[in-house]
């Protein structure tokens, strides 16, 4: 039995490709981020940001936040918020999809829409300048270390215990990069051999969860020599493989995980041997009104 809703977050199951893989030594595995209350591996990053905030007093209850997403923070800030008491401001573009912008609302947030053309960037100069302004805590998950600390505490050792100190390339889409920071953090100290790929969109494309940063916005968290290998993976291979992560294995997720998966099979191939792990960073039902799945 559980007390809270957020006893529930991590410790998500990591399950074996049936189908995807040809090569007949290499395993990968899925790690079904998905399966958190929230829906999606920023759970744990909320849970941690908001409650190490309180916990050092950064923050109390009457203090109002705001933070720039697009979209899966935000649906976990807003339910971490909401157990806590806190009220919170969601700054996104207004192209995200609607699925998003409800269930933020629907954990009682306040949803503020930026001009599409202006992207996650804009949103984020939005929260900037509001926070300039004196109303507002920023969370700031680009440059948080309780983001990346979240997963160095749960992400990783999960990984690392559940393929029996197995695990030999860990695969992660980069958004925030917090997710690759913390688990390349804990698996290199247990194994430095272990190699942690780090997936990017190609130029041009666009794939939500993934980003390649301008220099003026790239995570102040992201240290470089924590990731071997970056492997970019156009829109339509995210699209493509989110299609075939359903049909063909019975798992529904987002583009993001469909990009990952993507570059885990292209590393797959490659090996001579091994055993993958990539990152299934949420669940498909949130992009049902996108064109992924038409």
């Amino acid at each position: 039995m559980n007390n809270s809703i957020l006893d529930l977050i991590g410790n998500t199951p990591l399950v074996k490709a049936q189908t995807l893989v040809e090569n007949p030594k290499v395993e990968l595995y899925f790690k079904l981020e998905g399966q958190n209350p929230g829906g999606s591996v920023k759970d744990r990053a909320a849970y941690n940001m908001i409650k190490s905030a309180l916990d050092r007093g950064d923050i109390t209850r009457e203090t109002k936040l705001i933070e720039a997403t697009s979209g899966n923070t935000g649906i976990a800030l807003a339910m971490v918020a909401r157990i806590f008491k806190l009220d919170i401001e969601l700054v996104m573009p207004e192209n995200s999809t609607i699925e998003r912008v409800q269930t933020m609302r629907a954990y009682g947030a306040k949803v503020t829409l930026t001009d599409a053309e202006g992207g996650i960037e804009g949103a984020r100069d939005y929260a900037e300048t509001k926070m300039a302004e004196g109303d507002y805590f920023m969370i700031n998950q680009f440059s948080n270390n309780d983001n990346w600390q979240a997963h160095y505490h749960t992400t990783g050792p999960e990984i690392w215990n559940d393929t029996r100190h197995k695990i030999s390339h860990f695969v992660s889409s980069m958004g925030t990069t917090g997710t690759i920071m913390g688990t390349s953090t804990y698996l290199k100290e247990k194994n430095n051999e272990i190699q942690i790929v780090g997936v990017q969109p190609t130029d041009n494309s666009r794939i939500p969860g993934i980003r390649k940063w301008p220099e003026a916005y790239l995570p102040k968290i992201f240290v470089p020599t924590k990731v071997d290998r970056i492997l970019e993976v156009s829109e339509e291979e995210a699209v493509s493989m989110t299609k075939k992560l359903a049909e063909e294995e019975g798992i529904f997720a987002g583009m993001s995980s469909g990009g990952a998966a993507a570059a885990a099979l292209r590393l797959c191939n490659e090996l001579e041997e091994g055993v993958v792990v990539s990152i299934v960073c949420d669940r498909g039902d949130r992009y049902l009104s996108s064109h992924i799945f038409d």
